[in-house]
């Protein structure tokens, strides 16, 4: 069953990333906390990170090399997540088209 969201404050402009190959809405829930729900299509990016970053792979399939890992990429799939830290940066090799939700921690 689908997870449905009550009670948030929605912002209506989307996040558009790499030509539009990655897009997300961000959002607060009722208890304060500040996501992002988004779809990534077939690539690979290079994300910053200014707060630490819980990410959950909703649907889809991702590689993932957090900085300082070099030979470590990681598969995440659905209902698996991943975190990185705060002032840091992660590669993601995303195989088919990917739903996420990132809480920003």
């Amino acid at each position: 069953m689908e997870e449905i969201l009550k009670s948030v404050d929605l912002v209506k402009k989307a996040n558009i990333y790499f030509d539009g190959n990655v897009t997300s809405r961000s959002y607060t829930d009722n208890e304060g906390n500040v996501k992002s729900l988004g779809v990534m299509m077939p690539g690979e990016y290079t994300f910053g990170t200014k707060l630490a970053e819980h990410m959950e792979i909703i649907s889809g399939r991702v590689e993932v090399l957090l900085a300082g890992l070099e030979s470590n990429w990681e598969v995440y799939e659905a209902g698996d997540y991943f975190e990185v830290p705060a002032n840091s940066s992660f590669e993601i090799k995303v195989d088919k088209i990917t739903d996420y939700c990132c809480t920003y921690l």
